[in-house]
C-alpha cells in the first residue's frame, strides 16, 4: 500500500477547508518532548493550532465523561490499550474513517475503528548477561518454572502495562492456567514489586535480580539519559523477547482516537493522518525509542540492535474483555 500517497491526499482533502485560526484540542496522559515537536510540526502543515490537556488517563476519562457533548476534545490519546479500552467502554471514540485506519495494519486499529495505535512497545525480559544466558529463556510460561525462584521483579500487578501483559496471557492460555502462573509469578518476585519499568532493570542491576519484566522503550530512555546510572544500566543489561517460537512476544500500544462530541472530525482525521505518516513515525520512533506502527517507518538503531520479534498476532482491543478479571484474580493471590 502506498501510504505516503495516502496521507498526502488525506491532508490535501481534510484541510482544504481550514483556517488558520482554527484549533485542534488534544487531551492527553503522554509526556514526551517528541509529541510537542510533532504538535508543532502539524500546526506549521495545517495551519491549525493545537491546544493541549495532560492529565492522568483517569483524570482525562473522569473529565470527557463530566463535560459530555459539551467537552472541547477533539482528539484523545491515551498510553495502553487498558486505558483506550477503558475509553471505549464509555462511548468516548466516534468511527475512524478506514481511509486513516488502512494506514496501519488491522491488528491496530480497534475492532470497530473507534481507536488506533500510534506507537507500540514490548513486555520482554530485560537480565543481567553474567547470571543469566539467553539459553536459560524461553516463555512466559516458563519462567515460572522454579529456575528464577527469588530472581524476578516487575511493578505492581495494578500497573497497567502489567494488567495488559497478564490480559494477554488470559486470553491465551485461559483462566486456570493463567491463575496458576501469576500466583507462581507472584510467589517467585525477589522483592514486593515497587518503582516503575526503569526501577526494575536498576534491581536487576544492583544485583537485587536477575530478570525484570519491563517494557522496551525505557531501555532507550536510559541509554540516553542524564544520569550516568541509568547510562550504566542500560548499556549493560541485555533484552530477551520471549515466546519467539510458540505465540510472540507480548506488546502494547499507545493509541489516539477522535472524541465523540467533536464538530471537526476532518481535522481530527487529518490530525491522524498525519500521525501516522512515516515521516512523523520516524519522529516518534527516533525521539521516543518506541516502535512505530507504520511498518515502512525505521526503528531507532538502539533497539533495532536487538533483532526483529513475532509478536502476539491479536488484535489488542481484544484485552479489554479481561481487565475485570485479572484485578479479581490477582487481588484474591495478594499480588500486590
Amino acid at each position: 500500500m502506498k501510504f505516503g500517497i495516502i496521507v498526502l491526499s488525506l491532508l490535501i482533502v481534510f484541510l482544504s477547508g481550514c483556517q488558520s485560526e482554527d484549533t485542534l484540542v488534544i487531551y492527553t496522559d503522554r509526556h514526551y518532548d517528541s509529541d510537542q515537536q510533532i504538535f508543532e510540526a502539524f500546526e506549521r502543515e495545517s495551519g491549525l493550532d493545537i491546544s493541549v490537556f495532560s492529565a492522568s488517563a483517569d483524570e482525562i476519562i473522569a473529565r470527557l465523561i463530566s463535560e459530555g457533548e459539551n467537552t472541547p476534545a477533539d482528539i484523545i490519546w491515551l498510553t495502553d490499550v487498558g486505558r483506550l479500552e477503558r475509553a471505549n467502554d464509555k462511548a468516548l471514540f466516534q468511527p475512524i474513517s478506514e481511509e486513516v485506519t488502512d494506514i496501519i495494519p488491522s491488528k491496530y486499529v480497534e475492532a470497530e475503528r473507534n481507536y488506533v495505535g500510534v506507537t507500540k512497545r514490548a513486555r520482554v525480559f530485560v537480565y543481567h548477561p553474567e547470571r543469566v544466558s539467553e539459553e536459560e529463556l524461553s516463555t512466559y510460561e516458563a519462567l515460572v518454572d522454579g529456575s528464577f525462584d527469588g530472581r524476578i521483579v516487575t511493578r505492581s500487578s495494578r500497573n497497567v502495562y502489567n494488567q495488559s501483559l497478564f490480559a494477554s496471557l488470559y486470553h491465551l492460555l485461559g483462566e486456570d492456567a493463567f491463575t496458576t502462573w501469576v500466583s507462581k509469578l507472584n510467589d517467585q518476585l525477589s522483592r514486593t514489586p515497587v518503582g516503575n519499568d526503569r526501577d526494575q532493570a536498576k534491581a536487576v542491576y544492583a544485583g537485587e535480580a536477575d530478570i525484570a519484566i519491563m517494557n522496551t522503550y525505557y531501555m532507550g530512555k536510559m541509554y540516553v539519559s542524564s544520569d550516568p546510572l541509568e547510562q550504566n544500566v542500560a548499556r549493560t543489561l541485555d533484552v530477551f523477547f520471549p515466546n519467539q517460537e510458540t505465540s510472540g512476544t507480548h506488546i502494547n500500544m499507545s493509541g489516539m482516537g477522535i472524541s465523540q462530541y467533536t464538530t471537526q472530525t476532518e481535522d481530527a482525521e487529518a490530525f491522524l493522518a498525519f500521525i501516522l505518516s512515516v515521516e512523523v513515525q520516524n519522529i516518534i520512533a527516533s525521539t521516543n525509542f518506541e516502535y512505530p506502527v507504520n511498518e515502512e517507518a525505521d526503528i531507532h538503531p538502539f533497539i533495532e540492535a536487538w533483532g526483529s520479534f513475532n509478536e502476539q498476532s491479536f488484535n489488542l482491543s481484544l484485552l479489554g474483555d479481561y481487565y475485570q478479571d485479572i484485578s479479581l484474580i490477582t487481588d484474591e493471590i495478594g499480588f500486590e
